[in-house]
């Protein structure tokens, strides 16, 4: 046996982990009464202790003031969403002012494709990857359908060329090179669902703009996961949740940005009341005045409830400072990929890229042998409390989160892995 596969080893990065007390601020779902070695943050993020004590204020604000809760008091409900904006801003790499916390993600991703896919007969394609979330190219096809184009001549899904279902930067340049003079509009991940793949998001925005189209961003499994520039890059927009990485809850409120160069666009939109500017907002005139800013983008008040949640993540996110969550997020995935390739490349395959830049904190790792082996290896982790999650059609995803997880946890996986093995 290696070092890096004892205890000790384990123990001591641990113990030597300047981020390590924050795993202390979370719930930890047991299995026969210890903690699960949980690495499904990429799907639901665990929940912040800071959680509740947010969400009872609201209540307790609601029970004793009523409507006067959204003008009195601490954390007042009319500029609630006002509070997340800063925060929201480090994480994302944006002005406030480029920021909203609003809705949910699919929505968002709507309502920016309102304003920024405006398709010609000469550029109605709208670019994306293949193989992406369902829910994004749900979203793509419908737009295309409702400006009367054909998905099967408009939307264009650039197919991976890497062994593992990965993307070359060379063969992004191709496709937007091939498509550049019908092209009206880029769709991409920050972070690819499925592979875990990361990827170069002011080169494609560069790529994007040279082609005369608007270039914009699913950051799902990339916002808490990878330090982001999203100003600098100068995307148009970008969408994303917060329930993953950012832990703020089953169906959180999902986040939005608009570049600054767009605060005062005359781009077409569907207006809300809330999106109107606060200044004339309660005068209930007919004429819509967008805030300016991605405040402009809101339709209705936000839901304090669900935001309550937020604050408390963005607090941990303040504290631990992504700089530090990403160097450990590098060294607890790369121990992962170091214990798998010290005696399990007879049983799993990473598909995910070696180069950390490539990659945050998840490895999708492809069980060899198949489907039916990997289900059997997926539903052996679940009964010894391991938990990751199944993407089909043969993919355990595996996300060693920085801020809750441990290098006992992954060591943890990996000797469930060889138990299971050493039983076949």
């Amino acid at each position: 046996m290696t070092e890096i596969y004892t205890d000790a080893y384990a123990q001591s990065r641990d113990a030597a982990d300047p981020l390590r007390h924050f795993r202390d601020e979370f719930h930890l779902p047991l299995h026969d009464g210890k903690p699960q070695a949980y690495f499904v943050g990429n799907s639901l993020g665990l929940q912040p202790k800071g959680a509740r004590a947010y969400i009872e204020e609201v209540l307790d604000k609601w029970a004793t003031q009523a409507v006067e809760g959204h003008f009195t008091g601490q954390a007042q409900w009319m500029p609630y969403h006002e509070l997340v904006r800063d925060p929201l801003a480090r994480v994302v790499g944006a002005q406030p002012q480029e920021v909203v916390a609003m809705n949910s993600l699919t929505a968002n991703l709507h309502l920016m494709l309102v304003s920024f896919y405006r398709p010609t007969h000469e550029r109605p394609v709208l670019l994306m990857e293949a193989g992406a979330f369902p829910s994004d190219r749900y979203a793509l096809e419908s737009q295309l359908r409702v400006h009367g184009f054909d998905p099967a001549d408009a939307l264009v899904e650039v197919e991976p060329d890497e062994p593992d279902g990965t993307f070359s930067m060379a063969t992004i340049e191709r496709a937007i090179g091939e498509h550049g003079p019908r092209l009206a509009a880029i769709v991409w991940p920050g972070v690819q669902y499925r592979t875990g793949q990361a990827f170069d998001l002011k080169e494609i925005t560069r790529l994007g703009h040279a082609a005369g189209a608007t270039v914009g961003f699913d950051l799902a499994h990339a916002v808490g996961n990878l330090p982001l520039q999203l100003h600098d890059s100068g995307a148009d927009f970008a969408v994303w949740c917060h329930y993953k990485y950012m832990n703020s809850g089953p169906g959180a409120v999902a986040g939005c940005f608009v570049h600054e160069r767009h605060a005062r666009t005359e781009r077409p939109r569907f207006a809300g009341w809330w999106g109107n500017d606060q200044s004339v907002r309660f005068k209930m005139g007919p004429h819509f005045d967008p805030t300016p800013g991605a405040d402009g983008w809101q339709l209705s008040n936000p839901p304090i409830l669900g935001l309550a949640p937020l604050r408390a993540s963005l607090d941990q996110f303040d504290r631990a400072t992504l700089p530090a969550l990403r160097a450990k997020s590098e060294a607890l995935t790369g121990y992962l990929e170091q214990l798998i390739d010290a005696e399990l490349r007879d049983v799993l395959q990473v598909v995910t890229p070696r180069e950390a830049s490539r990659r945050g904190c998840q490895l999708s790792i492809r069980v060899i042998g198949g489907r039916e082996r990997g289900r059997d290896l997926f539903e052996f982790l679940a009964t010894r409390g391991v938990l990751g999650d199944w993407r089909e059609p043969d993919v355990i995803r595996i996300s060693p989160v920085p801020l809750y997880n441990t290098y006992a946890d992954v060591l943890r996986f990996a000797n469930t892995v060889r138990e299971w093995r050493d039983e076949r």
